[in-house]
C-alpha cells in the first residue's frame, strides 16, 4: 500500500529539481533593480534639481518685458477725478528691462543649496539600493534554506525506502514483529509528509522571492547557494549612512549664510523706452526712454534674523546627538553581528562532528537491519538523532548566511 502511495508522490514531485538550469542570487538582485520604480524616481528628482539650476541662472539675466496702458478719466459737469492727478486720459507703450546685480553671494548659496539637495538624493539612491538588495538578500537565503531542507528529506525518504524494502522481507520471514514493520512505516510517513509540508513552504517563500524582485513567475527552480563572505568597512564615516547626517549639517550651515545674505543691500538696475503720453501737449514727440537704480537696505525686521539662527542652532544640535546615537548603535551592531557570527561558526563545528558519528551509526544499523541484530526502536531513534543534527545544519547555515549578509549591509558591501 505505502508503495502504491510513494510512488505517485516521487513522480509528482521528482520534476520539482529536475531543472537543467538555475538561478543564482545576483540574477535576483539584478532584476529587483531593474524593476523597482524608486530608483528612477529619485533619479528624476536629481534631474529636477539640475533644471532648478538653470533657472536660477534664467532668472539672474536681463528681465525684458513689455507693458501697455491706455485709460480714461472722463470729468461730467465738474464732476470727476482730479485732471492734475490723472491727466484725464493717458496711453503708455514700453519695453522694460531690468537686472539684479551685487547677488553673486546669493547665487552661489542657492547652487550650494541645490548641489547638497542633489547629494542628498544620491545618498538617497544608495542607501535604498541597499535596502533593497537586503530583503531581496535575506529571503534568497531563506527560500534556499527551504531548499536544502527538501533535499536532505528526499535523501532519508530514498534511504528509508530502501530500508523499508529489507524490512518487508525480514517480516515475512518472520526476523522482525509485524508491529516493528508498521512503527517504520509511520516514521516513512512521517518523513514525507514533512517533505510536502516543506515544498509547499518552498513555493512560497519563492514566490515572495520573485514579488520582491518585480518577476511576474509562479514556477519555481532551483537556486545556487548564495556565494556569500564577510567584506569588512575600516571607513565607517564614508558609509552613506554617516554621509545623511554630513550631509544634513551642511545643509544646516547653507540655510544660515542664506539667512544672512537676505540682509545685505538689494541692488537692481532698470530702464525703459517707448511710448508714453497724455494727449494734453505734443503728443507726437513722446515717445523716449528712462533708466534708473532701485536700492534696498534692510534696517530692522522684528527680531527675525535673530530666531532664524535659533532655530537653525536648535536643528544643529538635535542633528548631532542623533548622529552621535547612531554611531554608538552602529558600532555596536558590528561588534554583536561578529559575536554572532563566530558563535555560529563554532557551534557548525560541534554539530558536524555529531553527524559525522551519527552518519557512521545509521550505516552499522543499516547493515545490522538486514541481518535482524538491531531492534527497529533503535534504528529510528538513530535516524531521528541524525534528522535533527542535519536539520539543525541547515538552520546553522542559513543563520550564518543572515549574518553574513547584514554585516555586509552595514558596510555597504552587499
Amino acid at each position: 500500500m505505502l508503495r502504491r502511495l510513494l510512488l505517485p508522490l516521487t513522480l509528482f514531485f521528482a520534476p520539482f529539481f529536475s531543472f537543467g538550469q538555475s538561478k543564482d542570487l545576483n540574477y535576483f538582485i539584478k532584476k529587483s533593480l531593474q524593476n523597482n520604480p524608486k530608483i528612477p524616481e529619485l533619479q528624476n528628482l536629481i534631474l529636477q534639481n539640475r533644471v532648478d539650476s538653470e533657472l536660477i541662472v534664467a532668472a539672474n539675466r536681463w528681465q525684458v518685458s513689455g507693458n501697455g496702458n491706455a485709460y480714461y478719466a472722463p470729468i461730467v459737469k465738474g464732476w470727476g477725478y482730479d485732471e492734475v492727478i490723472t491727466n484725464k486720459q493717458q496711453l503708455a507703450a514700453l519695453v522694460a528691462v531690468n537686472k539684479n546685480i551685487y547677488n553673486a553671494k546669493n547665487l552661489s548659496l542657492q547652487y550650494q543649496n541645490l548641489q547638497l539637495q542633489n547629494d542628498s538624493l544620491n545618498n538617497s539612491v544608495a542607501i535604498y539600493n541597499q535596502d533593497l538588495k537586503k530583503s531581496v538578500i535575506s529571503q534568497y537565503i531563506t527560500t534556499y534554506g527551504d531548499q536544502m531542507q527538501l533535499d536532505f528529506n528526499d535523501q532519508v525518504i530514498r534511504l528509508l525506502s530502501n530500508e523499508e524494502q529489507i524490512l518487508k522481507a525480514l517480516t515475512q520471514k518472520n526476523v522482525y514483529k509485524q508491529s516493528d514493520y508498521l512503527a517504520f512505516l509511520v516514521t516513512l510517513q512521517q518523513q514525507q509528509l514533512a517533505r510536502n509540508q516543506l515544498l509547499v513552504q518552498y513555493k512560497n517563500d519563492y514566490s515572495t522571492l520573485n514579488y520582491l524582485a518585480g518577476i511576474v513567475d509562479t514556477t519555481s527552480e532551483t537556486l545556487s547557494a548564495p556565494e556569500l563572505q564577510v567584506i569588512p568597512n575600516y571607513q565607517a564615516r564614508e558609509l552613506p549612512f554617516f554621509i545623511n547626517y554630513k550631509i544634513d549639517s551642511l545643509q544646516i550651515e547653507n540655510q544660515r549664510m542664506i539667512t544672512k545674505v537676505q540682509y545685505r543691500p538689494k541692488v537692481n538696475l532698470f530702464a525703459d523706452a517707448g511710448y508714453q503720453s497724455t494727449f494734453i501737449l505734443t503728443p507726437y514727440k513722446n515717445f523716449g526712454y528712462s533708466f534708473g537704480i532701485n536700492v534696498t537696505i534692510p534696517i530692522f525686521d522684528g527680531g527675525q534674523k535673530q530666531l532664524q539662527y535659533s532655530k537653525l542652532n536648535i536643528r544643529e544640535r538635535t542633528l548631532q546627538r542623533n548622529r552621535q546615537f547612531f554611531n554608538n548603535q552602529y558600532q555596536q551592531q558590528i561588534l554583536q553581528l561578529n559575536q554572532q557570527l563566530k558563535d555560529l561558526e563554532n557551534l557548525t563545528a560541534t554539530i558536524q562532528k555529531q553527524i559525522n558519528y551519527l552518519e557512521t551509526l545509521i550505516k552499522v544499523n543499516g547493515k545490522l537491519l538486514e541481518t535482524g541484530d538491531i531492534r527497529i526502536t533503535d534504528y529510528v531513534l538513530a535516524l531521528n538523532n541524525y534528522i535533527t543534527a542535519k536539520n539543525l545544519v541547515v538552520q546553522n547555515q542559513v543563520a550564518r548566511y543572515q549574518v553574513i549578509q547584514q554585516l555586509n549591509y552595514w558596510n555597504m558591501k552587499l
